[in-house]
């Protein structure tokens, strides 16, 4: 889009309000989607992040907006439906703003060590807040906001990797630095892997020597920012290392549990995660594959435990035809309870209806094979509004 086609995003404060509904999407520099419209802008901190990254609006779209509010002879933003209480899933989106302005900070070489520590020790305390939630944002991801991508899966694999911790009952310092190590470890390639998140064509030789040197160079830039625990910064270093050889930069024999499980939670929340490349892959063969690769071992088996059989997030075919979004892991068995958003005929419905697929007539027989004909909910319809 040529350049008097974009208009900054700090150019249209007086359309934009913290707390609403945004009348548009908003883009990067690069025209990559960073908000949908009808997305919020949740506080002057996520503003700041997104001005930083230059995001802008489609001037089109600016002018219809203005014209319909001057036509209301309403030219503030209106207090509409969508400035309610911060919920929940606010807070998620929240961490994905937070965890961009203190990685900038550690690519930059400023001091970061002490904010890096205490937001790890904050995420692991809203993912044990409400875990089933917690599951639900890393598995049901619907809006392809590929500029995000490095921030976002460094959110969901820090997820799978503490709930494996905790499935594996290590301590909770031990958690807390699977924490930091898995949202940090791509600190070198953030641009990168947003790149290749879109791109429709297989890695080039230059990008994959750039895979291949990232490891040490997001422990370099750690270091540079303040840290200095040693375990961290050599799980950074050795998190693409395999037991057996074959993994890099190293190509280590043998490794350490904490290497193997971020691995496991990396390749697990990577394979399930669409990329203009391919489609994401159900999180039961997602779990298979890992089951396969890992030759059955029992950290695969604590991250496959932790996520559960049908995880939350999951969309799911029932034995009554109806399609529905997996919302709470069972107590116990592998029975979950389900919010259906699809009819018997399979045609998406407006109203959610609730199941407890452990009734034979609603059981669930399988993954839906048509995820794209159910097109993302809102989380708050399924869930209530969870206030934080």
């Amino acid at each position: 889009m040529a350049a008097d086609q974009r208009v900054p995003l700090g150019d249209v404060r007086d359309v934009v309000a913290i707390g609403a509904a945004l009348p548009f999407r908003v883009l990067d520099a690069q025209a990559r989607l960073l908000l949908s419209q009808g997305q919020v802008v949740s506080g002057e901190a996520q503003l700041q992040a997104l001005l930083e990254r230059g995001a802008w609006v489609e001037y089109d779209e600016v002018q219809r907006v203005r014209q319909e509010r001057a036509v209301a002879a309403d030219p503030a933003p209106a207090a509409s439906p969508a400035q309610r209480p911060a919920s929940l899933f606010d807070r998620w989106e929240q961490q994905v703003w937070a965890l961009d302005v203190l990685l900038r900070k550690v690519a930059k070489n400023l001091p970061a060590a002490p904010e890096l520590e205490a937001f790890g020790a904050a995420f692991v305390a809203l993912i044990e807040r409400d875990v089933d939630v917690a599951l639900f944002t890393v598995v049901r991801q619907d809006d392809r906001r590929y500029a995000l991508y490095p921030l976002t899966h460094g959110l969901h694999a820090a997820t799978l990797a503490v709930l494996t911790a905790r499935q594996l009952g290590w301590a909770d310092r031990q958690v807390q630095r699977i924490a930091c190590v898995a949202l940090t470890m791509n600190v070198s390639v953030l641009e990168l892997q947003a790149t290749m998140a879109e791109q429709k064509d297989p890695p080039s030789k230059k990008q994959m020597d750039l895979i291949r040197s990232h490891p040490e160079r997001s422990a370099q830039l750690l270091h540079g920012a303040g840290v200095t625990d040693t375990e961290w910064l050599a799980t950074v270093r050795d998190h693409h290392e395999q037991t057996g050889g074959g993994g890099y930069p190293r190509g280590l024999a043998a490794v350490p549990d904490p290497v193997r499980v971020l691995r496991a939670a990396d390749v697990f929340a990577s394979k399930i995660t669409a990329r203009a490349l391919r489609p994401a892959l159900a999180p039961q063969q997602a779990a298979r594959e890992l089951f396969q690769r890992e030759a059955g071992s029992p950290l695969a088996g604590a991250l496959i435990k932790a996520v559960g059989v049908h995880p939350p997030g999951e969309l799911v075919q029932l034995r009554s035809g109806e399609v529905a979004i997996v919302t709470r892991r069972a107590a116990k068995g592998p029975a979950p309870k389900v919010a259906c958003i699809g009819n018997r005929q399979g045609q998406p419905i407006i109203d959610t209806v609730f199941r407890d697929s452990a009734e034979p007539e609603f059981a669930i027989v399988g993954p839906c094979a048509d995820r794209g004909k159910f097109p993302k909910v809102p989380p708050e319809r399924i869930y209530g509004l969870i206030t934080v």
